[in-house]
């Protein structure tokens, strides 16, 4: 009974005691140190001195957070969110309430390794996005280009069967790893694990030249060990053969890795059918019908890239890559039955067969000093030689008569150089830069047609520019100002150019919320002519049909401007966009009579526009399992050419489905046509499904998919409106419908893990410098 009492008084005690203790609050907001923006879902914990867990919490959707309990004593709150540098408050001697006011978080300059990331993060600049893949995202991608497919990030389109990005429109894509430069294939090379973040560049600055779009992958960079990766995409009833192995070695401060890449396609169901109207200078038209019958097509490529890389950490970086990139076109082969529409009778039989080659080994050396206060210095020098070879023929058979026989040939030798300097400094929230880059190429040609020609010719450009990014308030400001030097010359008639150009850039970038935000960036860009259209030569297509190349051509400059709405809130994500391009003088096709031959050619025409919208809506992942995304919009052509006028509207959509269940994947894409419309010729764009499901285990991913599972043979259509030789074609692939692929990943790594330096420059050459020598 005494013992009960003892027991009872003591519990009451501790009642007593529970009721007075004082239960402290701490309070307080997180921003960004550079915008000022609040941040949801930031990290705050608070320790003990010893870093022992007291409690956490995350910030709520206006970055505001509340601790509570009874924590009189010595605390150290930890304050952290993905791609920011942790902060720590000291509370010393806490005995009541505090308010720590609002918390900046500065960005990270090196990225944060080893990290887990439930959900992906993605913040918005005013000239990039920085996406943060969560772990869901990585475990269910094999490479860096099928990672893209499960973060679908607006304005690109990935084919994840064959491991290709495409952005909606003719822009170019720029890659880079770590800022070094990179080719897709090295982009396939990487393994998911070893990908902190993507800075997707939808907004590239001045120094990216006319890039549309760049994509740069954050990526650890191993002390020791190094990494295997082999991909196999095969399909068991085409030949159809897409294979890649990868290996990386790291030894202390150095990095070496290879990389190669080959692809076999041999198709027998390929073929045209071409309906053309001529117009001849008395009056008369002509209407001729080419029904086309299955021919061959097969394609060979390669491509080598090795590397080495020393890295002093926070002091230089020293990069050598070398590529090679051969491809052999054996077949690229037409035939059928081309008629009279007017006398379906007067038909001949017609082949048009075409053969390529192309060896490009180039050699890139990049050095990066960081100096003190925040300064780097970039020089890059990249060297390409570019060998090409194709032959055409083309004949027309009235049975044994052969009436029209073009053998056309040309052998290409092109030797280019790129140099570039970078200066670049931070100075408190703003940014400086500079740079100076020159292009120098020079091409020797010999043209094979009625007779043999030789061309010479040397093409130049400098490009100078500046560019100053700042903030005031909500407003993120890049304000930039390229010159351009162009020169051009030909040995054989004394043909040229000397072209200067100056190249404004403006981007505003205005937060409206936390969730939203609007952009307007308008630029002025210039255009050069490709070797291959300066060309003085003659090259027969057909039996009527000449194309010539121009060496007067000039550069031009392209005005763009556009204006983009973006919103995101939980589940959903929109973005909604409008642009205007205008190209006076523009370098454009065109068509006239010269004696009783048509000749086809370019020129620098009267203008070209394009007024375009495009809306993406995205939602999920929901409960972590799906995510779609739905994508459309509208392109308006208008046409002006010296003789010609034409107007062409085009609407497209895009359709992606992504589920992720434990080791399990499965997607969906579907996108409809992005045509083109240039000069006087409508290019049409691709139409296809692609549906692929996958199985993971560890390191292995086994996986199958279908292309086009739906539809019976591939179409692809063009068209050209010449007034005096139009024609609508449209070129089919029975092989690429129900095409079946068997893929196989495997991927492992071994070796611990820091952070490397960043490479900031990407240049290369691939333009062969040879005039095209079929229809």
């Amino acid at each position: 009974m005494n013992k009960t009492r003892i027991a009872f008084i003591l519990l009451c005690c501790c009642m007593i005691e529970g009721a007075f203790a004082q239960v402290i609050e701490i309070n307080g907001g997180v921003k960004e140190a550079r915008t000022n923006g609040t941040l949801e879902f930031a990290n705050v914990v608070l320790q003990t001195i010893d870093s022992t867990f007291v409690m956490g919490t995350t910030t709520d959707n206006k970055g505001y957070f509340v601790l509570k309990g009874e924590l009189k004593g010595d605390y150290l709150l930890v304050v952290s969110s993905l791609g920011y540098k942790t902060r720590y408050v000291s509370l010393n001697g806490l005995e009541r309430d505090v308010d720590l006011g609002n918390i900046d978080l500065d960005e990270a300059v090196v990225p944060l390794d080893n990290i887990t990331v439930d959900a992906s993060n993605a913040r918005s600049y005013s000239d990039r996005k920085i996406v943060y893949p969560s772990d869901r995202q990585l475990e269910a991608s094999t490479n860096g280009i099928n990672l893209l497919q499960q973060l679908m990030l607006p304005g690109l389109r990935v084919n994840p069967l064959f491991n290709e990005v495409r952005i909606s429109g003719d822009g170019e894509i720029q890659y880079r790893i770590n800022g070094v430069k990179a080719e897709v294939q090295e982009i396939v090379a990487l393994m998911p694990t070893e990908i902190i973040r993507i800075e997707y560049h939808d907004n590239p600055g001045l120094r990216y030249g006319n890039a549309e779009v760049v994509l740069d992958y954050i990526v650890r960079r191993p002390d020791t060990g190094g990494s295997i990766g082999l991909e196999l995409s095969n399909s068991p009833h085409v030949a159809w053969r897409n294979n890649q192995l990868s290996g990386k070695i790291n030894h202390k401060k150095s990095e070496f890795g290879v990389n190669y890449f080959v692809s076999h396609q041999d198709y027998y169901g390929m073929w045209r059918d071409n309906e053309e109207r001529f117009l001849f200078m008395d009056g008369s038209v002509s209407r001729r019908k080419e029904k086309g019958e299955p021919g061959r097509m097969e394609l060979f490529w390669q491509n080598l890239q090795t590397n080495f890389s020393y890295q002093e950490p926070e002091k230089y970086l020293f990069n050598a890559t070398f590529r090679l990139y051969t491809s052999n076109q054996p077949h690229l082969d037409y035939q059928g039955t081309l008629f009279n529409m007017e006398v379906p009778e007067d038909r001949v039989t017609v082949i048009d067969k075409t053969a390529e080659k192309l060896y490009r080994p180039a050699l890139d050396v990049y050095y990066q000093r960081n100096l003190p206060n925040d300064q780097t210095l970039v020089f890059n020098l990249v060297g390409t030689y570019n060998k090409t070879h194709s032959d055409r023929i083309y004949q027309e058979r009235r049975y044994e008569l052969l009436l029209t026989d073009v053998n056309n040939g040309v052998k290409g030798n092109k030797y280019s150089i790129i140099g570039e300097g970078i200066y670049e400094r931070k100075i408190g929230k703003n940014r400086i830069g500079g740079g100076l880059r020159h292009t120098q190429s020079f091409s020797d040609n010999t043209y094979r047609g009625g007779r043999e020609e030789k061309t010479r010719m040397g093409q130049a450009e400098t490009y100078l520019y500046a560019e100053f990014r700042g903030r005031f308030k909500k407003l993120d400001y890049t304000l930039g100002l390229g010159v351009t030097r162009s020169f051009f010359r030909q040995e054989v008639n004394d043909g040229g150019y000397r072209y200067y150009a100056f190249n404004p850039r403006l981007n505003l970038h205005y937060k409206l919320t936390d969730r939203s935000f609007i952009r307007l960036r308008g630029s002025l860009e210039n255009t050069s002519p490709s070797l291959s259209n300066l060309n003085a030569v003659d090259l027969a297509v057909d039996s009527l049909q000449i194309q010539r190349g121009n060496p007067d051509l000039t550069p031009y400059l392209r005005y763009k401007a556009d204006l983009t709405y973006e919103y995101g809130k939980g589940l959903f994500y929109g973005n909604l966009r409008g642009a205007y391009e205008y190209a006076p003088n523009a370098i454009m096709d065109e068509k006239f009579w010269e004696g009783n031959r048509i000749i086809q050619t370019w020129n620098n025409q009267r203008s070209w526009q394009r007024l375009s919208s495009y809306a993406s809506l995205r939602i999920g992942p929901v409960k972590d399992l799906l995510q779609v995304r739905l994508e459309g919009g509208v392109n308006h052509f208008i046409s002006r050419g010296r003789s010609y006028s034409h107007v062409y509207t085009n609407w497209y959509s895009n359709l992606s489905v992504s589920v992720v269940w434990k080791r399990w994947l499965a997607g969906y894409e579907m996108y409809a046509n992005w045509d083109r419309f240039f000069g006087e010729t409508m290019t049409g764009g691709e139409q296809g499904q692609i549906l692929y499901a996958g199985y993971r285990y560890k390191d292995l991913m086994v996986g199958a998919g279908v292309f086009n599972p739906f539809i019976n043979t591939f179409r692809q259509d063009s068209e050209n409106r010449s007034q005096y030789a139009s024609f609508r074609r449209s070129m089919y692939l029975k092989e690429s419908s129900r095409l079946f692929v068997i893929r196989l990943a495997y991927n492992f790594s071994f070796g611990r893990k820091f952070s490397a330096g960043q490479k900031k420059v990407n240049n290369a050459d691939n333009d062969s410098g040879v005039m095209s020598t079929g229809k």
